[in-house]
């Protein structure tokens, strides 16, 4: 099941989510049948963890 944020706005420019069984997808909300970026869970909780706390784009 794709989801997409409670974020986003009406205009379409998001990402979908969504949870398989052994990775996470994304895909762009405006091309549904277009290509799906694959991500392992824990690199995508490692990402949503990051984005929500402000550490994204921040130099190390």
């Amino acid at each position: 099941m794709w989801r997409t944020s409670s974020r986003s706005g009406s205009e379409g420019n998001c990402v979908e989510v969504a949870a398989f069984t052994d990775a996470v997808g994304v895909r762009d909300s405006k091309d549904r049948p277009g290509p799906v970026l694959s991500f392992a869970p824990a690199a995508w909780s490692g990402f949503v963890a990051a984005a929500s706390s402000g550490d994204l784009g921040r130099r190390r």
